[in-house]
């Protein structure tokens, strides 16, 4: 029996890619999971991720990561529609791994509600929906260490050119990053997200 895992990583940040990672175990190995410390990557450092990340992709029997680029990101949050696109990536990660029973964690305020429209793009494949399914089940904990060991790289990558800080609203660096920029350059990055609060909060401020 296949059990897979979904989870996503950098839905908050103003920079970047939007990162949805799968794996794929037998039922009969998931307690490894647990043996080996894998737990929600928000309760681990970078170091014990990067670690655990090498022996999960060694112990399942399949992975699959999505980079949801930041154009969709924008165009989705322009039509309210951020929670389909995050359901149409995990149906894809899904659909790739091909399980007996996906566990997801929702980023729908109604878990039931996004677990079916997942089942349904992922013509009708067994989906758990659950808040919090990061803490609760480990193979989605296993998921949520890919997705954020792929978005740290990925953003690490931009870091060696540009001094954004973790690419975070709450993080004032970031934000004085894509002022400085925007004054300077008077357009904003390709890979800072347009549609963002924050993001529109600069522009507007700027153009005043």
């Amino acid at each position: 029996m296949q059990i897979c895992g979904v989870d996503d990583a950098g839905r908050g940040s103003m920079i970047g890619p939007l990162v949805i990672a799968g794996i794929s175990i037998d039922k009969s190995n998931i307690s490894k999971l647990s043996l080996m410390g894998v737990k929600d990557s928000k309760q681990l450092t970078p170091k014990s991720r990067e670690e655990l990340y090498k022996k999960i992709i060694k112990l399942v029997d399949d992975y699959y990561v999505a980079k949801i680029p930041v154009k969709s990101i924008d165009a989705s949050v322009k039509k309210h529609e951020l929670n389909h696109l995050e359901a149409k990536f995990m149906a894809k990660v899904i659909l790739k791994l091909n399980s007996d029973t996906s566990y997801v964690d929702s980023c729908d305020v109604n878990p039931k509600r996004f677990g079916k429209e997942i089942s349904k793009l992922s013509n009708n494949k067994k989906i758990q929906s659950y808040h919090h399914a990061d803490s609760r089940f480990v193979v989605v904990s296993a998921a949520s260490i890919i997705a954020k060991v792929t978005r740290d790289r990925t953003i690490e990558k931009l870091r060696k050119k540009y001094d954004l800080g973790s690419g975070y609203p709450s993080d004032s660096k970031t934000i004085n990053f894509v002022k400085s920029f925007y004054n300077t350059n008077h357009i904003l990055p390709i890979f800072v997200r347009k549609s963002w609060k924050p993001t529109i909060k600069i522009l507007n401020a700027i153009s005043l």
